[in-house]
């Protein structure tokens, strides 16, 4: 980057980019999962995917809020040199980062149907809600304290696309209406011309 600036990357963007392949994957191997009898019947699977989808939303949506909450109070001003990621690519480079864990995960989920119908594919979804809800309370913090969140790209790299690894030691801060992603890291709603 040009005069000591620094590409960022939106962390509620980059939680969310793993919401969406892990819901669908999960829904798809969950219904796959339900053709197949299995070892412990239908209705036991789904049971223990129900189970299953509430532990892995709940686990994922507040696991380590603490330490994002800690960066978050420790976040300092984006300098302007430092060069803001479009939503986008941001989205691209942690799915194509972790696109082969994703089909590992899609594969166990499809072949653990034999032992439980449906319950791999309900864990799956489960994460993929927890990370949509991860990004939402994101959100909510980041309209509250009227500041978007930003993490370096380079420390993003350095740690497998975790925004709260072990080699992210500050995040950054602009103003809300910086970037193309809203709070939360969904798409940015354009006002209609009238």
């Amino acid at each position: 980057m040009a005069r000591g600036g620094q590409g960022l990357a939106r962390v509620a963007v980059v939680v969310r980019a793993g919401a969406a392949p892990l819901w669908w994957a999960g829904v798809f191997a969950g219904g796959v999962g339900v053709l197949v009898p299995g070892i412990t019947g239908r209705r036991i699977g789904v049971m223990a995917g129900a189970a299953l989808f509430v532990v892995a939303a709940a686990a994922v949506a507040y696991g380590r809020r603490r330490r994002y909450a800690a960066l978050a109070r420790s976040a300092v001003r984006a300098g302007k040199h430092d060069v803001l990621q479009d939503r986008a690519v941001s989205v691209r480079n942690w799915r194509r980062g972790h696109r082969w864990w994703l089909l590992l995960a899609f594969v166990v989920a499809l072949v653990s149907a034999f032992a439980a119908p449906a319950a791999g594919g309900m864990l799956l979804a489960g994460a993929g809600t927890g990370l949509r809800l991860k990004a939402a309370w994101l959100g909510r913090r980041e309209r509250d304290g009227e500041a978007l969140l930003w993490v370096r790209v380079d420390w993003l790299d350095a740690h497998g696309g975790r925004p709260a690894g072990k080699a992210v030691r500050a995040y950054r801060s602009t103003g809300i209406a910086a970037g193309d992603a809203a709070p939360g890291g969904a798409r940015r709603r354009t006002a209609a011309l009238v």
